[in-house]
């Protein structure tokens, strides 16, 4: 079994993997992707090939039968709480996952159009917890790819990110640009009948949270949220530093054999002051969409022994990050937790946890690991 590096983990869905349409090796477009990337510039634009990955991935088994998830959701007379939390339920379940994100409006001159982003990943979501009134899914990576030589890899798994769910919050913790999050109370009007979504990056920091409500019908069941601010993704701080937020919505579409996730985005220039500049407030718009098909017959093996052997440990440190902002409300890092890798000592302790080899003390490594981030964790702090 391989793991992930860290360092190089494109955090916010953006994996190390192909570009869709492309040779794995050459990066050249094969066959129908050779005449254009949907919903790119077609005409002046054709010479643009979407960036990504460089790997292939082993075959899989789509499993087109609706689930029994699926089946759940959709019996009759549900109250509409109940259905409410069987969609969220149903997106458990082990999935192939490509992920798409193309500028469908630069709002400055371009030479060119920036190229659009492709990538994918095998991925199983696990249900963490489950209360009733709040929902946790946790997703982890198990990964084989085709080698040059057409073998296939060992598995290569790592923790990815985790949802939680919570009917009709009572607060939230949005991010506030640079690096910057707050906690809010929410209002009545806005809870009522309402879930919040509270995205967490690879190691459990804040990344996203925002409020909606589902509507359900035979054919698929969505949530959509509020405007929602989210940091710069991987695929973008990599490549960008003329926008500092995205500001857009986040839909999750449950359907019979899988679920959808799409983002409309705004690319939100911000002033020192955190507040959107005046002159210049945006440079593109963005669409997204990650489409989680459902596999089946596939080995999740290793991911499965991550999750259990580490599962109480990774909650630890979520339950630190929430005790730092239901005491101080806020709080602001000293940088991406992602691009100054700050999260390599979190991942040492799970991966020694998970090895057996003698973790030490989980409150120290935590306490050490947001100091470094820049945040303050007292001894009392969610155990710790």
């Amino acid at each position: 079994m391989m793991r992930l590096c860290w360092n190089v983990l494109l955090v916010s869905a953006a994996l190390c993997v192909p570009a869709l349409g492309q040779d794995a090796y050459s990066g050249k477009p094969t066959g129908a992707a050779a005449l254009r990337y949907t919903f790119s510039w077609p005409l002046d634009g054709s010479t643009v090939q979407p960036r990504g990955g460089t790997t292939k991935g082993a075959p899989v088994t789509l499993d087109a039968e609706p689930s029994d998830a699926w089946k759940a959701l959709q019996a009759p007379g549900l109250a509409a709480f109940e259905r409410d939390r069987r969609a969220i339920l149903a997106m458990a379940g082990t999935y192939r996952v490509t992920f798409d994100f193309l500028e469908i409006t630069p709002f400055k001159q371009l030479d060119r159009p920036n190229a659009p982003y492709q990538s994918w990943g095998t991925e199983k979501v696990y249900v963490d917890s489950d209360d009733g009134k709040s929902i946790s899914l946790v997703h982890i990576l198990e990964m084989r790819v085709v080698m040059k030589d057409g073998s296939i890899s060992e598995p290569m798994i790592t923790k990815h990110w985790r949802q939680d769910w919570r009917y009709e919050p009572e607060f939230i913790v949005e991010h506030k640009g640079r690096d910057r999050w707050e906690r809010r109370r929410v209002t009545s009007a806005e809870m009522k009948n309402a879930w919040s979504q509270t995205v967490y990056q690879v190691d459990e920091s804040p990344r996203y949270a925002s409020i909606g409500r589902w509507n359900h019908s035979p054919s698929f069941s969505t949530w959509l949220s509020a405007e929602t601010w989210r940091p710069l993704p991987r695929r973008e701080w990599s490549v960008r530093d003329d926008y500092q937020v995205l500001i857009g919505t986040n839909r999750h579409t449950v359907e019979p054999t899988g679920w959808v996730q799409e983002e409309n985005n705004l690319k939100t220039v911000l002033t020192a002051e955190r507040t959107i500049d005046p002159s210049n407030p945006y440079v593109a718009r963005e669409y997204g969409v990650a489409r989680y098909e459902r596999i089946r017959e596939a080995d999740f093996a290793g991911a499965d022994r991550y999750f259990e052997k580490t599962k109480a440990f990774w909650n630890q440190v979520r339950d630190a990050w929430s005790d730092v902002f239901a005491k101080q409300g806020s709080a602001t890092l000293r940088g991406p937790v992602d691009k100054l890798g700050l999260f390599a000592p979190l991942f040492e302790q799970a991966d020694a946890i998970e090895a057996g080899s003698g973790a030490g003390d989980n409150a120290t490594v935590i306490r050490e690991a947001l100091k470094d981030m820049g945040v303050a964790v007292g001894p009392a702090s969610a155990g710790l």
